[in-house]
């Protein structure tokens, strides 16, 4: 392909958007300029941009039609390498590497007689290196594709995979969603029974549950290997191996597969932010020195994760993140990627200690990894002319600007980024305020608060708020009560009563108007529960926290199925709709005293009562489209836990009468509130009325528009 022009092609259209980033235009200029340069590089010295990211198919170990093998590695600071195991018998000198050029080895293994395979499937291997010091160090090839335990012990060992038969895909892949909605989900967790569950259990009993609670995408965390379990799959030790815990690569290619099938998108969590410092089993120390894939001394650990930092100016690390991109979506069959830990890719600082106000000046200037910025630049970049119907999710806690921008305006290139503040915010109001003291103005405001131009992932809760020492917005709101008070036959307490309805007003408000994707976590769609622990020695190794009983919402005495069947219908709706793909909506009403929030998207008006008590039999809502308006959702249904208030046969024609800055209104006549319990839905005939019940999310579809 012809080279990109050094000057950043579209950059004016970032800064037409956002002119306070035109201080910061030689920033912008000096980061596409590394990564142009490293692109240029590519194309004149690797043969291109595809030929260089398919490195997966010469490095490590590849068979000959003749039976050969072809072996090779790069260990810059080794001062020999061999290659032993089960095939010779683990002779550990008997098949040495011949040194290359830029540190790279390579090893030429003739057939057997009469063609027989010298190093059989199933087989072990080791890369012996000899260091500079004369050790001599046993390591898995950084480009393994299985790896696995033996019996009980804790070290992994390389299996040479290369199956007779391997799988074949079946289905075709589903196109981009407009709208994403996400489940994000651990195959290892994802079973009532407490053991490490299968890729064939989450392809047989989960994706089912997904197709049916309207999520068109998963994805999923801890595939690539990690030989730490409690590490939740952040600590990778085998970069190209899929987890050998949940069974063979194959189990995870039909997964994939059959969730293309039921036209599921499925998204890596894709972890290239930091490795594990194993050495034995891990890239760490591979060629015995400090740094090969990492920078060495202090800038290559972590602190705070105790972790090793990739050098991203490094050629080879390139080649190998960007190849392992490519390894996952083309053997696989993954759609895209959530990139974990951005944010300390981003700064030198890697956020250790440091809170991000949101000032320009934070995130631009020498704090700025520009090499670890280029390499993300230049993965999106891979990814969309590869793969143009891939998505990218970034995970950044700073809120970089244009994070989320194309990388012809200068930007990162990710199609998304995660709206991290959000469920924060509704831990602190949660955790610090009484119900009547939300303040509806600074929930719109973190709703609301994303830059023009960039796409977001909202949530409102994810892996990390149901992690030990967290809790659920289901736990923060119900706490013990839920261990006495979930199944119908026992009393409906105000503590459950309350965490049941804003359970719904919660995951509703902040998928409607909170981003252009939304995210849930397994189990959370139904209030699961306790917290997530995985076996470890300060729990005793058990594994009775590291499942999910998602029996809980298919029992019909049990009060999670309300939330469940809420959670379902929220999405069908979405789906019917599109409000994720729609323009930002508009707030019309945002009333503190009274606890109010409506807005408009994709021709619904959503109305949300926050207010612990007072139900409102006189509310004029301000739209802009007029004509009859039905109700299309309503958090209030018995189906879904509530009280039955609202009539839905009722039907709300709208006034030419202005209200909140909207062209048109709807009123109700009456001028009074009422108590809890009290009820006024049903006396509803056709009549230009609002109810809104305390404690209660209705979205009103304009019929009209919707012919």
């Amino acid at each position: 392909m012809a080279a990109l022009n050094p000057v950043v092609p579209e950059l004016h259209r970032l800064l037409e958007r956002d002119p306070h980033l035109a201080t910061f235009k030689q920033d912008f200029e000096r980061r596409y300029t590394v990564f142009h340069r490293i692109l240029k590089n590519i194309e004149d010295n690797e043969g291109g941009l595809d030929k260089f990211t398919r490195s997966y198919q010469t490095f490590g170990i590849h068979r000959f039609v003749d039976g050969g093998l072809y072996c090779k590695e790069w260990a810059p600071g080794a001062e020999a390498v061999f290659l032993t195991g089960d095939f010779n018998n683990w002779n550990p000198f008997s098949h040495p590497y011949k040194k290359m050029d830029f540190g790279k080895w390579e090893l030429f293994i003739p057939p057997g007689p009469d063609g027989v395979n010298t190093v059989s499937h199933g087989s072990k291997l080791k890369v012996v290196i000899r260091s500079q010091s004369g050790e001599i160090l046993y390591r898995i090839s950084p480009w393994a594709r299985y790896v696995a335990p033996e019996g009980t012990n804790v070290t992994y060992d390389w299996i040479h995979w290369e199956p007779p038969t391997p799988y074949k895909r079946k289905h075709p892949v589903p196109k981009r969603p407009k709208s994403l909605r996400i489940y994000e989900s651990h195959v290892g967790i994802a079973s009532p029974e407490g053991k490490v569950a299968s890729y064939k259990n989450f392809t047989h009993n989960v994706l089912s549950k997904v197709k049916d609670l309207g999520y068109n995408c998963i994805q999923l965390m801890a595939i690539m290997e990690h030989a730490y379990y409690a590490s939740f799959g952040y600590q990778v030790t085998s970069f190209f191996a899929a987890s050998s815990r949940y069974g063979p690569p194959d189990d995870l290619k039909e997964l994939v597969d059959v969730a293309h099938s039921m036209g599921i998108v499925v998204l890596l969590d894709v972890v290239h932010s930091h490795a594990s410092n194993n050495s034995e089993d891990g890239l760490n120390k591979f060629d015995g020195t400090d740094s090969a894939f990492f920078h060495s001394g202090p800038r290559g650990t972590h602190a705070l994760w105790d972790s090793r930092l990739f050098d991203y100016a490094n050629w080879e690390v390139l080649r190998f993140l960007l190849s392992n991109l490519r390894w996952w979506i083309e053997e696989y069959g993954f759609d895209g990627f959530r990139f974990d830990g951005v944010s300390s890719m981003l700064y030198h600082h890697h956020g250790i200690g440091v809170g991000f106000s949101g000032d320009y000046n934070e995130y631009f200037g020498m704090q700025v990894d520009e090499d670890a910025l280029a390499y993300l630049m230049m993965a999106n970049h891979m990814i969309h002319l590869l793969h143009p119907e891939c998505i990218t999710i970034a995970e950044d806690v700073s809120g970089m600007p244009a994070l989320a921008c194309p990388v012809v305006e200068g930007g990162g290139g990710f199609d998304y980024r995660l709206a991290m503040a959000i469920p924060d915010k509704w831990i602190q109001l949660l955790k610090e305020f009484k119900d009547e003291e939300w303040n509806m103005g600074n929930i719109v405001f973190t709703l609301t608060n994303r830059r023009h131009g960039e796409k977001y992932v909202t949530y409102a809760e994810s892996h990390d708020q149901a992690l030990v020492g967290d809790k659920t917005l289901a736990f923060w709101l119900m706490d013990a009560e839920m261990y006495t008070y979930m199944s119908i036959l026992s009393p409906l307490t105000p503590v459950i009563d309350r965490g049941i309805q804003l359970h719904k007003m919660i995951r509703l408000i902040t998928q409607a108007l909170g981003g252009e994707g939304y995210l849930n976590f397994m189990g959370n769609e139904f209030g699961h529960p306790e917290w997530l622990d995985f076996p470890r020695r300060g729990n005793n190794e058990s594994y009775h926290y590291a499942r999910r009983q998602f029996h809980l919402a298919n029992d019909q005495h049990l009060r999670y199925r309300f939330l469940n069947a809420f959670d379902r219908d929220m999405n069908k709706l979405e789906e019917r709709c599109g409000w994720l793909a729609s323009p930002q909506a508009y707030v019309s009403e945002k009333h503190e005293s009274n606890k109010v929030i409506a807005f408009e998207r994709a021709n619904l008006l959503f109305i949300f009562n926050f207010h612990p008590s007072k139900s409102f039999t006189d509310y004029r809502m301000g739209v802009q489209i007029p004509g009859k308006y039905k109700i299309a959702l309503d958090s209030d249904a018995p189906e879904y836990g509530g009280h039955n208030r609202l009539d839905h046969n009722t039907e709300f024609f709208t006034q030419e009468f202005s209200h909140n800055n909207r062209d048109n209104s709807i009123l109700q006549p009456n001028s009074q509130s009422e108590s809890e319990g009290q009820s006024r839905g049903q006396q509803h005939k056709r009549h230009l009325e609002v109810y809104i019940p305390s404690r209660v999310a209705i979205v009103l579809e304009n019929m009209d528009a919707t012919k």
